[in-house]
């Protein structure tokens, strides 16, 4: 690309602030940051949804927000702060308006569907410039009972936002899109055999792989009291059915009852606070307060992050969903073995055996299939060994952000010669 071009890359998610941070903020702060160092002057332009301040910036990229409304009727303070944590279709005008008069943008980069998507759209097709769309938490791939619970807070609510989804185009984002971007295998695969267009791709998610090659295992475990010769087990998500950390207290309590020096660290935001409560219930009904513990999530910029990693002996994932897994990379990158649940894009992710293991070889595993696989792990370090070297020289060798940057600004070349042929510019 020329460099007389305009180079503001504007990335639009549905929320981003750095107290509730998950995989898709690391996604797009991480892409920011390589387009930075390339000379692009990327922006991520978003809504007010559990955050303060209008404009700040985080890890070097200007974050801009936005006041928002959820457009039902008879909405509770406890639906609206529902939406906010998780999956709210959200609607923003002001935003729509800052997307239509931001000077020199050379794209626009949507990480989210639904009405914020089409605004998205729409100021794309208005200004008769590229957009992409990446679907990071499962369009074609994610499990009914999941849509329904994301569902449940406007459940049988009169909306009034429906002229704004129709006025944006929201059912049309993906027909519509320069570039669908993909970061599951699995979500592509149903992707290809569902939209009426090949402009789609797999890129998968990446990791700072020498972040989190250091750490401090012990002052972890100091802090949270935790003995240097316990059997440490590791998760790092959001509090939230989804992630189904009841199956890994289910495990977990059953491997402890034959391993009792074993400890278990869950940390992330609470997204569904009634699950978080059920989870503390279990520990104490268990006897297991007293080993195993909920933290609070970890701003991306704490090193306590990459101390927590060092410090456990095994990394657990057992979401009933999960269209990445950005958490597996950062695991391994610090040189440790995970287990997850074989779902989504974990099964593309990990080689069972290999660079990790399935809690079992069936699409969910149960918490007596994840007591055996932890006792597996405890009963050989040399297993332990090879899993965390394997996984550590893949992330090392396949995930590096700047390795995905550079696939990802082929597909905006790609995106801008669509535009430039629905848009007539072709040649010029």
């Amino acid at each position: 690309m020329s460099g007389t071009l305009p180079n503001r890359i504007l990335h639009v998610p549905r929320r981003f602030v750095a107290e509730e941070w998950g995989g898709t903020e690391t996604v797009i702060l991480e892409i920011s940051r390589q387009q930075q160092r390339a000379g692009a002057r990327p922006e991520i332009m978003t809504s007010l949804a559990l955050a303060r301040a209008r404009e700040e910036t985080i890890g070097g990229v200007p974050v801009r927000r936005y006041p928002y409304s959820y457009p039902f009727f008879g909405l509770s303070a406890a639906d609206r702060a529902a939406m906010d944590k998780k999956g709210g279709n959200l609607l923003s005008l002001s935003l729509f308006c800052a997307l239509l008069t931001r000077s020199e943008v050379r794209l626009f980069h949507a990480h989210a569907l639904k009405r914020l998507g089409g605004e998205v759209r729409t100021a794309a097709r208005w200004r008769k410039k590229p957009f992409v769309v990446s679907l990071h938490g499962g369009v074609f791939d994610v499990p009914e009972a999941e849509r329904a619970q994301i569902m449940q807070p406007i459940a049988n609510k009169p909306e009034w936002g429906k002229f704004f989804g129709a006025f944006f185009g929201s059912r049309r984002i993906l027909e519509d899109a320069d570039q669908v971007i993909c970061v599951g295998q699995s979500e592509y695969d149903k992707a290809r055999g569902q939209l009426g267009h090949d402009r789609i791709a797999y890129l998968p998610n990446g990791v700072d792989s020498m972040k989190f090659a250091t750490g401090d295992g012990a002052a972890f475990r100091r802090k949270h009291n935790i003995p240097t010769d316990a059997f440490l087990v590791l998760n790092i998500s959001r509090i939230d059915s989804q992630k189904n950390q009841k199956l890994l207290l289910a495990g977990f309590a059953r491997f402890r009852a034959l391993h009792p020096a074993a400890y278990l660290i869950l940390i992330g935001p609470e997204t569904q606070p009634e699950y978080a409560a059920a989870l503390r219930q279990f520990l104490a009904e268990n006897n297991l307060t007293g080993c195993a513990k909920l933290l609070p999530g970890l701003r991306n910029d704490n090193p306590e992050l990459q101390d927590a990693f060092h410090a456990c002996d095994v990394f657990v994932l057992p979401s009933m969903h999960e269209p990445f897994g950005i958490v597996v990379l950062e695991a391994w990158s610090a040189g440790r073995p995970v287990i997850v649940n074989r779902v989504g894009g974990l099964k593309s992710l990990v080689r069972d055996g290999e660079n990790g293991l399935f809690i079992s070889p069936g699409e969910q595993g149960t918490p007596e299939d994840l007591a055996a696989r932890l006792t597996s792990l405890a009963a050989s370090p040399a297993l332990r060994q090879s899993l965390a070297a394997a996984g550590q020289a893949e992330a090392r060798t396949r995930y590096d952000w700047s390795r995905v940057t550079a696939q990802l600004e082929e597909l905006y070349q790609a995106a801008e010669r669509h535009a430039d042929r629905r848009y007539g510019r072709a040649g010029q």
